[in-house]
């Protein structure tokens, strides 16, 4: 590999179980010995005792990667934890993919490797290698770090002192590249600036086209500064989204470090401080608030990503957890909001379209069919009636030509979004009442919740810790307008 360094190259790490020998050792070859969990690291309990040799171990390795201009892909489909935790920086850090499963036999495999090898119209697979990104900024402005598929090179000028992640430089190594690689890069302002004044940036992306030729890409940008006397004077300009994609990489970042109980109160406050400076009421007055369309969104984002596996570990191995930060960290703006805030849709047969709904027990109707899209699985769930008409066949039936079109809408939107994405989410298709449902629940709350310590449903089946999106929005609102003594 050494040898052909100056060339891009991918190599595929196809894994069906936990290392259990030599230095990248992540549990003992006996039986007896269960892989470490969250628990476990917590108390340095015996069987976590793998786990610092084996990040040390391969963190070396992808260092000898990345000198070797090599991207590392992770296969992994095994039923239970592999090791994820502790290798995840041979993808991460050299821009490869990683992708989990149950079965090599499964579509999600075959198909999420078969587009691996997809070209372009010019016979050129859709791939960049050997990628290297370097900024340039206006004088006032320190670059502070990046999250993302990157590496720090330690190099370049107006640096923070305030490191985040990949900080300390102005230049990192990306490795491989495709057309959803993104890296979020943070800054400090230096000194106040007026809104008469404007801050430049300057990106400057090079990398080696899988035809062989070396490309480089600039992209310069100018922003005007805010007045920092009127904080409304951002909003013209403010991209909630974007900004919720931020925060969800860094408090992804935290959590990897830092109590996940921490890394919410930090979000909680930094959510509290926002809705204080932006929207419009007067103190103690709750009716009062306003926060503008530019705004709105924001806290709605967080409400979700702080019920997700980005920042939360509870139900989830650190595999698992590894898994999920390692994708969101990667993806572009669209798909990271889908994983922060998964995607519902309504069909019916009133409606020609389907009819976005909120992530709430009360979509889960006996009459319609349900599509959602959490980026990693695509759930077609049928209300109980529905899966009535169709185990009775009408949908075969000349004079249900209605239904059957009903039927195949979710299908293919399904397909669509399934087509538009690497790699390729796993379809699940259920009914009301059984037990893949769990996919599309887990991502509701009940309606009916009254306070902030969870509810269960009006029909006794969804059980849910969590206050419903009015709650939170409550609290928000109260804690944001009181006075502070």
């Amino acid at each position: 590999v050494h040898g052909y360094s100056n060339t891009g190259a991918r190599m595929g790490l196809f894994l069906s179980g936990a290392c259990s020998i030599g230095p990248g050792t992540v549990v003992g070859h006996k039986l007896v010995e269960t892989i470490r969990s969250y628990f476990d690291m917590q108390k340095d309990n015996e069987n976590a005792q793998y786990v610092k040799k084996a990040q040390k171990y391969y963190q070396s390795i992808s260092q000898r990667a990345l000198k070797a201009n090599l991207v590392i892909d992770i296969f992994a489909f095994v039923l239970d934890q592999f090791g994820l935790f502790e290798m995840r920086q041979l993808a991460e850090k050299t821009g490869g993919y990683t992708l989990l499963g149950e079965s090599f036999s499964s579509g999600v495999f075959k198909e999420s490797f078969s587009k691996l090898f997809e070209k372009d119209t010019n016979g050129d697979m859709r791939l960049g290698f050997s990628g290297r990104l370097n900024m340039l900024c206006s004088k006032e402005l320190l670059i502070s770090g990046a999250i993302g598929p990157c590496t720090s090179l330690k190099t370049g000028s107006q640096i923070s002192e305030t490191a985040i992640a990949e900080g300390g430089t102005s230049a990192w190594y990306l490795g491989g590249l495709d057309r959803c690689s993104t890296v979020a890069v943070f800054f400090e302002v230096a000194k106040e600036m007026n809104k008469h004044q404007s801050a430049y940036i300057q990106f400057l992306t090079q990398y080696r086209h899988s035809s062989g030729k070396a490309r480089l890409r600039v992209t310069t940008v100018v922003r005007r500064y805010a007045d920092p006397q009127n904080p409304l004077d951002l909003a013209p300009g403010f991209d909630q989204e974007a900004a919720a994609v931020l925060l969800a990489r860094l408090g992804a970042y935290k959590a990897e470090n830092e109590d996940p109980v921490e890394v919410l109160r930090w979000v909680d406050r930094s959510l509290i401080r926002f809705t204080s400076r932006f929207a419009e009421y007067r103190r103690d007055d709750v009716n009062s608030f306003r926060l503008a369309k530019e705004f709105n969104l924001y806290p709605q984002f967080m409400y979700h990503l702080r019920r997700s596996h980005f920042i939360q570990t509870f139900g989830c191995s650190p595999d698992e957890a590894a898994f999920y930060r390692t994708t969101l960290v990667r993806e572009n703006c669209t798909n990271s909001l889908v994983m922060i805030q998964p995607a519902l849709l309504e069909y019916n047969f009133e409606s020609p379209q389907p009819i976005p709904m909120q992530l709430e027990d009360s979509a889960m109707k006996q009459n319609v069919i349900l599509l959602l899209d959490s980026y990693f699985h695509v759930v077609i769930w049928h209300g109980d009636a529905i899966a009535k008409w169709v185990a009775a066949g009408y949908q075969d039936q000349p004079e249900y030509e209605s239904f059957r079109i009903l039927l195949q809408a979710p299908q293919d939107d399904a397909k669509l979004i399934m087509e538009d994405r690497f790699p390729v989410p796993n379809l699940i298709v259920c009914n009301q009442g059984q037990g893949k449902e769990r996919h599309i629940k887990s991502k509701l709350v009940p309606t009916n919740n009254k306070d902030s310590t969870g509810a269960v449903s009006d029909d006794g089946n969804f059980i849910s810790d969590d206050a419903s999106l009015k709650v939170f929005m409550d609290y928000l609102i109260k804690l944001a307008v009181q006075t502070l003594n």
